[in-house]
């Protein structure tokens, strides 16, 4: 088989291993992401974590006890609470050494994965934020946090794989 033929074949094939019918789509990989962007005017940090959905409700079954669909909009107010409460036990923040509590706004889902909105107020300009991020921990032991900062156009960028959770930027 000719090398180009080879390379069509497989660049036709991963969509197919990867993107299967949304009910049938697996990931061979844990991930979560967690993006903050320091909003100069409101002095806020505003907090998006993209969670793969199909996890996500997995462990907050496992967790909670509960059938667990987080598109179910008749169910909207169940989730948000249960969402709120396990990101805020397994998410937490420290800004300049003083420990620091995000206000949830909501989560949405976006095809396969899950935004998780959090924002904390009254920050001002800040030289370190460190993150403690136990995301799926309980789930996948193969489980890597990414975490993404953006401050005055500065972007930086960290990753922590299980059972580590400590992440620091520094500014």
């Amino acid at each position: 088989m000719s090398a180009l033929l080879s390379k069509l074949l497989l660049f036709i094939s991963i969509p197919v291993l990867f993107y299967g019918k949304p009910h049938e789509y697996k990931h061979p990989f844990h991930v979560s992401t967690t993006e903050i962007a320091y909003n100069t005017k409101s002095k806020s940090l505003e907090i998006t974590c993209r969670i793969f959905t199909d996890d996500f409700e997995t462990i907050l079954n496992q967790r909670f006890k509960k059938k667990i669909d987080l598109s179910a909009k008749k169910q909207a107010k169940e989730m948000n609470a249960l969402v709120k409460s396990y990101v805020t036990t397994n998410l937490k923040f420290v800004v300049d050494g003083k420990s620091v509590e995000p206000n949830y706004i909501g989560f949405e889902n976006d095809h396969e994965a899950t935004n998780i909105y959090l924002e904390i107020e009254n920050i001002a300009a800040f030289k370190k934020l460190a993150v403690s991020n136990g995301i799926l921990y309980d789930l996948f032991d193969d489980q890597m946090n990414i975490l993404h900062v953006e401050k005055n156009a500065a972007r930086k960028s960290t990753k922590v794989n299980f059972p580590d959770k400590q992440m620091i930027i520094n500014f």
